[in-house]
């Protein structure tokens, strides 16, 4: 028999138990912890701790090695952007959506600096602090699935959503649905296929590192390497006024240049964690690879990223616009 909980037009069945000596707050607790267990009872496997909420749907850990990196990388990033935490031309922003916001670390700092803004950060995993700025708030959610928000944002960002979108096209027609006319979207994102202007990362375990782990979670089919489609992306939803920012980041204390030598360091702190956080969950489930084999392959890229003479880069790409009037 179909079930009706979902048709509008049937009445809502009354729950009569809660009667006797329990009181409706008791129930009502026990409720809610039973709904707090099912996002906080995580997956632990290879030395590693998952999201529990959708289980299996995000294949990067969460457990605080990561949250530590996420946190290196929102340092990296704001130091691409000199400092920013956005590029697009936002005024006076009331109602803000924040992504994927992981940490919480984006969203908390935007909130600081836009206090009359309303800031709502969105994650699979509950991971942000408890301690955040009083127009910040926190909601557990699959951003693939339907949106339930009651009104429509004025600006609406995301940040390092590579691996984590099966339909990221269908992500950006969301935001284009849910953001007021004549507002800003943004996007920050990578291409996660890294490469070298001297041939020094040709036949390297960097090199082979990538080919492995963005070729198994394209062969899966997440958008691995978003970066260089957000434009078409874009302008497919309807955005108009689309701006493309695209930066060249290299990996390690190689370059000449000391902004670009800073650069590379955080984006080498970064690559400390995030090889393993990367490639363990999507090569053990799902390429019949060992955990020890994995480690192995971890150990020598992060060797390779040490390596001065192994000059790798990525480009990391900035893209926003505007929903006509």
């Amino acid at each position: 028999m179909q079930s009706t909980e979902g048709d509008n037009n049937t009445p809502i069945e009354v729950d009569y138990q809660t009667t006797g000596d329990e009181s409706y707050e008791d129930r009502l607790s026990a409720y809610s912890a039973s709904l707090t267990s099912s996002v906080t009872n995580y997956r632990h496997e290879n030395g590693r701790r998952y999201h529990a909420y959708d289980d299996g749907r995000y294949l990067l850990p969460n457990d605080e090695h990561e949250q530590d990196r996420l946190d290196i990388h929102h340092a990296l990033c704001k130091q691409i952007l000199d400092g920013k935490l956005l590029l697009a031309p936002i005024e006076n922003p009331q109602r803000v959506l924040d992504l994927g916001t992981g940490t919480g670390i984006w969203a908390i700092e935007f909130a600081d600096q836009y206090q009359s803004a309303e800031v709502i950060g969105c994650d699979l995993s509950p991971v942000q602090p408890a301690w955040v700025p009083p127009n910040v708030q926190f909601y557990i959610d699959n951003i693939e699935k339907d949106w339930n928000y009651e009104s429509p944002f004025d600006f609406i960002h995301a940040r390092y959503l590579a691996v984590a979108m099966e339909d990221y096209a269908g992500l950006v027609k969301k935001a284009y649905q849910h953001v007021k006319p004549g507002s800003w979207v943004e996007f920050q994102d990578w291409d996660q296929y890294p490469f070298s202007e001297d041939k020094t990362l040709e036949n390297t375990n960097m090199e082979k590192y990538f080919a492995e782990v963005i070729g198994a979670f394209a062969e899966k089919g997440y958008e691995a390497s978003p970066g260089p489609k957000l434009e078409h992306y874009f302008k497919a939803a309807g955005f108009q006024d689309v701006h493309v920012e695209k930066f060249r980041v290299p990996l390690g204390i190689w370059p000449k240049s000391p902004h670009l030598k800073t650069i590379g360091t955080w984006m080498m702190l970064q690559g400390e964690e995030g090889y393993e956080a990367g490639a363990m969950a999507i090569l053990t489930r799902y390429k019949g690879w060992s955990e020890d084999e994995v480690r192995v392959l971890v150990d020598k890229t992060r060797k390779d990223a040490k390596d001065r003479d192994i000059h790798t880069q990525f480009h990391f790409y900035v893209v926003y616009g505007r929903k006509p009037e």
